[in-house]
């Protein structure tokens, strides 16, 4: 065949084709899975609660860096615990707060979302540049996350019963007598030097907690001193229990 016939052939079946045809392809690009940049775009998730001591450290992370994000509310009393629910084991398997959904993927455990926004976040920085002081910011934050707050968390508490006052208290006086220690070496202004570190993001919330639960803080005059002076900082205020959109009104600062 000439090229004009052939042309002509291709004239015939493109016009054979009803129009609608043309649109199903249309709307077969228009609903694509998203991208990896499009993810990048996504408004972050937190799952949180307003006093959970785990959440308030990420949310203070997300304020020093500056991000923008959305936050779903877990109450971990009401209904027997949100946090328990079939929709939140989709979540977080774990079944505990924070979760944080970012950048396409859902993290959980607090030290893990703050090391993963500081990696990708780095400004500003709260993991110091310097290998010994990053490492002693890593120990703090251990003590705190992994020595003193699990053994007075609410699940624990609710195993022990009547005595959850007095267990919290020992538990919180025995990890605060060795951070003071602790802190006595290592702060200045904040927990590690003069700037503010992912160690002072696990602090303030500890304190709080010890003032929960009546520990007498008077034995304690550096971690006092830090929690006073990070508690000045608009990032600790503004990611305060008072002053989350699931605080109970009579909490409210």
């Amino acid at each position: 065949l000439s090229l004009l016939s052939q042309l002509h052939s291709v004239n015939q079946l493109l016009f054979a084709i009803p129009p609608q045809s043309f649109l199903v392809q249309a709307c077969a690009f228009s609903v694509a899975a998203p991208t990896p940049q499009n993810r990048l775009l996504e408004v972050p998730i937190l799952y949180s609660y307003f006093r959970s001591s785990c959440s308030w450290r990420v949310r203070i992370a997300l304020a020093l860096k500056g991000i923008a994000y959305d936050q779903v509310p877990v109450n971990l009393v009401k209904d027997g615990g949100q946090q328990l629910s079939p929709e939140f084991h989709s979540v977080n398997p774990m079944q505990q707060i924070p979760a944080l959904k970012i950048d396409g993927v859902t993290l959980s455990q607090s030290l893990a979302i703050i090391e993963y926004l500081e990696e990708t976040r780095p400004n500003p920085r709260i993991l110091p540049q310097d290998p010994k002081k990053r490492a002693q910011v890593r120990m703090i934050s251990d003590i705190i996350v992994s020595g003193i707050q699990p053994l007075q968390n609410l699940t624990v508490l609710q195993q022990v019963g009547e005595k959850k006052l007095e267990w919290a208290q020992h538990y919180i006086s025995c990890g605060f007598k060795a951070l003071e220690q602790i802190l006595q070496e290592t702060s200045e202004r904040y927990c590690v030097g003069n700037e503010v570190s992912m160690a002072d993001l696990c602090l303030v919330p500890q304190v709080y907690n010890a003032e929960r639960y009546k520990v007498d803080l008077a034995p304690y005059p550096t971690i006092r001193r830090i929690n006073k002076a990070l508690l000045e900082l608009e990032e600790f205020q503004i990611s305060h229990p008072s002053r989350q959109p699931d605080t109970p009104p009579e909490l409210r600062a």
